[in-house]
């Protein structure tokens, strides 16, 4: 068994998921409807991945429809009789503001929550896990798949129904734009900071910054990735964009050059940081306590850095593009 998530990379250290590939349907005769109250949402405010479906659950507005819940940022033994390391929620209501106590089946462990789903689960014990009550079981937790449900499956119930991050006549484009992003930034900084050996972090720092050029290109044309238009592959980079100063640039050896030293890229960041509901899913102290907290190969004393609380709630330049 691997010890931790960092174990669970594969040799060039990019991150390697088993997931739930369940798909919650509008249709009342699927065996996971969308209906109001039936699911919750686990998290860390720590993950990108967990972060981007929370992101979802804010902007279509259907907080209130489904519920969600945050772990502890650091990892913690998930059993007491093997050394695996993972995800933990508080012992207490108030070890940890912003996390919670299991309010759903009472676990300990997001571990836990895989071994109730499938007593046979031999995978990676991630979040987000989208869980259904009634069924008691996981529904998904492949964050791709599941910010695709939020968008367009619970557009009965959701209060921003109206907001389609994945339109038909741009899906094409999103897609493509999603695949170079995730290979050379999203996934990107996880292979530099996992890499164990001197190549393979030459070679994913190299393409991080050819992806990190080519984004400031696009952005210093328009609005947003895909046009004037805030699609999904917005989301999906925006996650890792605003973790990137704070946590990549130093964690992960991401150092050649910061965000906040891309104009283009920066003041798009903050656009989007302060669409409605964007600011709230992001919790930087829980981000810096996990990764300086929870990689002791990487960081092994657990030292926090002291900045550079970047406040992305100051003006940006986006207006300027037509919507």
């Amino acid at each position: 068994m691997a010890r931790s998530a960092h174990d669970e990379t594969s040799k060039t250290g990019a991150l390697e998921i088993t997931s739930f590939r369940n798909f919650i349907s509008r249709d009342p005769n699927s065996r996971f409807p969308a209906q109001s109250g039936r699911y919750h949402l686990y998290i860390s405010y720590a993950c990108p991945w967990a972060s981007r479906c929370l992101a979802y659950l804010k902007i279509k507005g259907l907080d209130k429809a489904i519920t969600f819940s945050s772990v502890n940022p650091i990892w913690g033994r998930t059993k007491s009789d093997d050394e695996h390391m993972g995800w933990v929620f508080p012992a207490t209501a108030t070890e940890e503001p912003d996390a919670e106590l299991d309010p759903i089946n009472g676990e300990k462990t997001i571990r836990a929550l895989y071994e109730l789903a499938s007593t046979n689960y031999t995978g990676k014990y991630s979040v987000p896990v989208l869980w259904d009550k009634k069924l008691k079981t996981i529904v998904s937790n492949e964050s791709g798949e599941i910010i695709r449900m939020f968008n367009s499956e619970f557009d009965d119930i959701a209060e921003n129904a109206s907001l389609d991050l994945y339109p038909l006549h741009l899906r094409s484009q999103i897609d493509e734009m999603n695949d170079w992003i995730y290979d050379g930034i999203n996934n990107g900084v996880y292979k530099c900071g996992f890499a164990r050996k001197q190549q393979p972090y030459d070679e994913a720092a190299k393409k991080l910054y050819e992806a990190l050029d080519m984004v400031e290109e696009i952005l210093s044309k328009q609005r947003y990735l895909c046009g004037n238009t805030l699609t999904e592959a917005d989301i999906r980079l925006f996650v890792t964009l605003i973790r990137f100063d704070e946590v990549y640039a130093v964690h992960f050896k991401c150092n050649k050059k910061l965000i906040r030293e891309y104009p283009n890229i920066f003041n798009y960041t903050k656009d989007i940081y302060q669409l409605n509901g964007i600011g709230s899913t992001v919790n930087m102290e829980h981000i810096k306590k996990h990764y300086y907290g929870s990689h002791p190969t990487i960081n092994p004393f657990g030292i926090v850095p002291y900045g550079p609380d970047i406040d992305y709630s100051t003006p940006h330049d986006r207006d300027r593009f037509a919507k």
